[in-house]
């Protein structure tokens, strides 16, 4: 067996994942800093790719163990894990799995939407326990045709949600570094403050990192005021949570839908607890055609990488 060249990072692949990956060229499989300490000098220096997954961080000191490392292809569209800066300064490149994504993401989102509308989840549990059948009536919703959106992010993933809430008849405002191509929306810069103070619906869906810690904060909760219920459907950092947590137990909001946390996948028990929160486990892209997209786009950069060829979908 040849000595590998790919460094399999994560034990979030499926069997699948893993093989796809595998098919690419020799693999060693080192899923933590320690493990990738105590892998032999001579499999270091030829490890040539990282297929990373998952939120799992890599950082330049783990770089630095792989002196000939010259790629990192990670699984997702989100890369905040890993510090594209260090890996800049090293000539590794790195690369993501963008836009396969978008369309599952834009559904999820509005589906928690009209899910925490209606009280979809409630609704069911009524039925299933026999509350319905006793005379219980379920109490009314709210409406969420023809209410106003915000787009916090009106990037390739905002877009597809935008487009949806559109089709609701819903009045669409966003946030965007540059003013976009849009059917009379509204634009308010990127000034989520104000984009909140005008909105019914606060949907997140900036990138993650360190410049979008917090970007909704306790600040732009407050302007959405006590109507206004937050979605998130991109990192739980976007969010000041403690602040979210705080707006919700206050009822200065009117609620929240969440795929994703803080410290995921352990949810603050706060959040658990609040009968106003829609709950989610970061599910957003899970769905086989979707999850197969983004395995062959990742080995896509493998291939093309290893071969010499220009990379698909480079982050750096």
């Amino acid at each position: 067996m040849s000595d590998p060249v790919i460094l399999l990072s994560s034990d979030a692949f499926t069997d699948d994942e893993r093989a796809r990956v595998m098919a690419q060229g020799p693999t060693v499989a080192a899923v933590t800093p320690e493990a990738r300490q105590a892998l032999p000098e001579a499999v270091r220096q030829g490890i040539r790719a990282v297929a990373n997954k998952a939120h799992m961080p890599f950082d330049g000191p783990q770089m630095d163990l792989f002196p000939n490392l010259e790629l990192i292809a990670h699984f997702g569209v989100g890369y905040d894990a890993i510090d594209v800066a260090a890996a800049s300064a090293r000539g590794i490149r790195v690369t993501n799995t963008p836009d396969v994504l978008n369309e599952d993401v834009a559904d999820l989102a509005v589906a928690m939407m009209l899910a925490f509308s209606r009280d979809i989840i409630r609704g069911d549990a009524w039925v299933r326990e026999g509350t319905w059948a006793s005379g219980r009536e379920l109490p009314l919703n709210r409406k969420m045709s023809g209410a106003r959106a915000g787009i916090a992010g009106m990037g390739r993933i905002g877009r597809a949600i935008a487009d949806r809430l559109a089709a609701f008849g819903m009045e669409i405002h966003y946030t965007s570094r540059s003013e976009k191509q849009t059917p009379g929306w509204h634009w308010h810069g990127n000034d989520v403050v104000s984009l909140a103070g005008a909105v019914d619906w606060l949907v997140v869906a900036v990138v993650g990192g360190e410049e979008t810690r917090g970007y909704v904060s306790k600040e732009a909760l407050a302007a959405l005021g006590s109507d206004g219920v937050v979605v998130n459907i991109a990192r739980g950092s976007c969010i000041d949570e403690e602040a979210l947590i705080a707006a919700l137990e206050a009822r200065e909001i009117a609620g929240a839908a969440l795929d994703v946390f803080y410290n995921e996948p352990h949810v603050d028990a706060r959040l658990v607890a609040l009968d106003t929160v829609l709950l989610q486990p970061h599910q957003a892209s899970a769905t086989v055609e979707t999850r197969r997209d983004m395995s062959v786009l990742q080995c896509d950069n493998l291939a093309a990488h290893l071969a010499g060829r220009a990379l698909l979908t480079p982050v750096n």
